[in-house]
């Protein structure tokens, strides 16, 4: 499993509603894509639940590294962003964990993300059981829908990703930064193995 995020941050007076439609006119295009896990079209919204900004940030969980690059490089859907909001950096990070939350059937809403960096003296090991026993936890609340454990061996940096059903619940991490869901394809989300990815 591979997870994946590009960040496109819009001026603060943009109206967020052109996002809105562009999602609802376009996300079903991916709702049947090869290799897909799942597509959580994203946003912020400058004001509401504490975001300093407007920002589209769709979060992508893939099962093959194969299917990903297609998809950026090959032709296979990314020109469109490109062709609209120039090219922005793409963030990806390799899968550890997925988890089913009692909430898997129902359609998102809402949407957490964690970046946690791993500290250089600590054992990496250590630090991911530990991610690994929270992410148990956090999969059993109740609105969770699906939650992923990753990391990034470059910048040594923890991502945990969940989708809830309704609103980010309280009690989750308060440096969490907190996504609006406009829209989920998931075509190939149960073949995701379950647990730990090795």
């Amino acid at each position: 499993m591979y997870a994946m995020q590009y960040e496109i941050t819009l001026p603060a007076d943009y109206d967020m509603t052109t996002i809105r439609e562009r999602v609802a006119a376009r996300a079903h295009v991916l709702d049947d894509r090869a290799g897909l896990g799942l597509k959580a079209y994203v946003i912020r919204e400058r004001g509401v639940d504490g975001s300093p900004v407007n920002q589209y940030a769709p979060f992508y969980l893939w099962d093959g590294v194969g299917a990903m690059g297609e998809f950026l490089v090959g032709g296979g859907g990314f020109q469109g962003i490109v062709a609209s909001f120039g090219r922005p950096a793409v963030h990806h990070w390799t899968g550890i964990a997925c988890q089913a939350g009692p909430a898997r059937s129902a359609a998102p809403r809402a949407a957490s993300r964690l970046l946690t960096p791993m500290p250089a003296d600590a054992d990496p090991a250590t630090v991911v059981a530990d991610a690994l026993a929270g992410l148990d936890e956090l999969a059993g609340r109740a609105g969770a829908h699906t939650t992923a454990l990753a990391f990034d061996p470059r910048h040594w940096q923890l991502l945990r990703f969940t989708l809830w059903e309704h609103s980010v619940p309280p009690g989750e991490d308060e440096r969490a930064e907190r996504y609006e869901v406009l829209h989920l394809s998931h075509p190939h989300l149960t073949e995701l193995p379950e647990g730990r990815h090795w």
